[in-house]
């Protein structure tokens, strides 16, 4: 019984020695890497985005009054003026409120001259007027309800319905502006101070692959999205030519200048797993450090990173980071 107690002993003794060496040569792993310190240098700052094409304009043609579709009078890729006739709805309410308004004008007018000669009261006046401004209001808004017209010159980009039948609350018609597009690209944070509105910029498209189409950055959005760490900048694109169309795919690549900053190997630049989080990993004195950074501009087999820590002087792993883990000690070798 005594053998068997100190064997027991014995083995839970060599276990916790066991764990205890683990430990200790976990503490003590080292790793072999190749650093870099980092220097800034001089690029030619510019970027490339993309976006699709979107219609300048869209306007959905969808009245007030829910009845009956009196009349169509345009097809999908039919060119529209401005004020154009686009839809003619049930003309029955309108033709009702036109002629009250008619009778309500002559007897507004007759109580205006019997209040010159006193035979009515200005409360009477007043009264019948109320009614006439009323119905007035009434009969504009059933005139711009009743027959639809095109606000702006555009080509019709989508019906939904066909002469007689009920409208229901879907458009009945879609007019989209092509003579100038638009676009809404998401630009990186760190570009926000080198945009503003005006500047110019060119755009390709694959369709047309020797042709440039000119752009002007109209609005640069004033917010970041926290999620993504981007902005919106809203280009518009000259389109007299009706080359482009809405929905295309287009790139653009925007000179903004020169600039010192950090460009080190793309390959250094480690990867998240399962999500878009980007980050590195500096000599700490001895021990690794991980530090998170956002991407900019590439150069082949080199990006630009940003970052705080990301400084003149500091030395990043350049080889074997995909060994690291935060903290652990390292052995620099040339």
């Amino acid at each position: 019984m005594k053998k068997s107690f100190l064997y027991i002993v014995a083995a839970l003794s060599l276990v916790a020695c066991s764990k205890e060496a683990a430990t200790s040569e976990q503490e003590e792993r080292v790793e072999q890497v190749r650093v870099r310190v980092l220097q800034p240098r001089e690029i030619e700052r510019e970027i490339s985005v993309s976006a699709n094409l979107q219609g300048y304009l869209t306007v959905n043609v969808a009245p007030s009054l829910t009845g009956k579709i009196e009349h169509i009078y345009c097809e999908v890729g039919d060119r529209v003026a401005q004020g154009q006739s686009i839809v003619t709805m049930d003309q029955t309410q309108y033709k009702t409120t036109k002629i009250s308004l008619m009778n309500l004008e002559t007897e507004k007018n007759r109580i205006e001259q019997l209040l010159k000669t006193g035979s009515a009261t200005q409360q009477q006046y007043d009264q019948i007027l109320t009614q006439y401004n009323s119905t007035k209001e009434q009969l504009e808004f059933l005139e711009i309800n009743t027959y639809c017209k095109a606000p702006f010159a555009g080509v019709i980009s989508a019906k939904n319905y066909e002469d007689g039948e009920l409208y229901s609350g879907q458009p009945i018609v879609v007019l989209t502006l092509l003579d100038k597009l638009k676009a809404l690209v998401a630009i990186p944070e760190n570009y926000f101070p080198l945009f503003k509105p005006g500047m110019k910029l060119s755009l390709t498209s694959e369709i047309y692959p020797d042709q440039v189409f000119p752009a002007t950055v109209e609005v640069v959005y004033p917010t970041i999205d926290a999620s993504s760490h981007t902005f919106q900048v809203k280009i518009v694109i000259p389109n007299g030519s009706n080359l482009l169309r809405p929905g295309m795919y287009v790139t653009t690549t925007i000179g903004l200048g020169k600039a010192n900053t950090i460009v080190v190997p793309y390959q250094a630049v480690e990867k998240l797993v399962g999500a878009n989080d980007r980050y590195v990993f500096l000599n700490d004195n001895g021990r690794a450090k991980r530090v998170s950074v956002t991407l900019g501009q590439r150069f082949d087999q080199e990006i630009e990173i940003f970052s705080p820590e990301i400084v003149a002087g500091a030395e990043m792993v350049i080889q074997g980071q995909h060994r690291l883990v935060d903290g652990v000690k390292l052995n620099v070798v040339e």
